[in-house]
């Protein structure tokens, strides 16, 4: 299967996420690239003022995970925008993945994987899986590993 891994990361945390999904699909059989989107002239966080600079196109792909981070207990504005601008996701498959600073996905994940759904779903994508990282030091590596794995096996 053709598989993109679709990510927006500030600070290197979501990409080096995105990374170990793209090894582990890699090793499950797929063929994986990975691609980043970005803005013209930088972001500062919380930023509604931007220009999406790169936008990769997900037509060559069967399936898509798309990586981003929670911003203010929501779906980072970029990925929002990427998302909401794109076409038609018809036929394909997704799995959503977003990394927050806070220890719980109540703290804005939850809400951030729920929003990345529902816009995928309205563009006729169907949702194979999900995935939440905690940041927190103590939670980094299990949710990390968790996440990989359920999205490892989603495709």
């Amino acid at each position: 299967m053709r598989i993109g891994v679709i990510v927006y990361s500030q600070t290197g945390h979501t990409l080096q996420v995105a990374e170990r999904v793209k090894e582990r699909l890699i090793g499950e059989g797929h063929s994986v690239a990975l691609e980043q989107i970005t803005v013209a002239g930088g972001r500062t966080p919380k930023t509604k003022e931007f220009e999406l600079d790169a936008r990769p196109s997900v037509d060559a792909y069967d399936a898509i995970v798309f990586a981003s981070y929670v911003e203010a207990f929501s779906l980072c504005a970029v990925m929002a925008r990427y998302l909401k601008q794109m076409g038609s996701l018809r036929g394909k498959q997704v799995a959503c993945l977003v990394t927050q600073q806070f220890p719980y996905p109540w703290m804005g994940g939850s809400r951030a994987i729920k929003q990345m759904k529902q816009i995928c779903q309205s563009k006729g994508a169907v949702a194979r899986a999900t995935g939440i990282v905690n940041w927190a030091q103590f939670r980094r590596e299990v949710t990390m590993a968790a996440a990989v794995d359920r999205i490892g096996k989603a495709f």
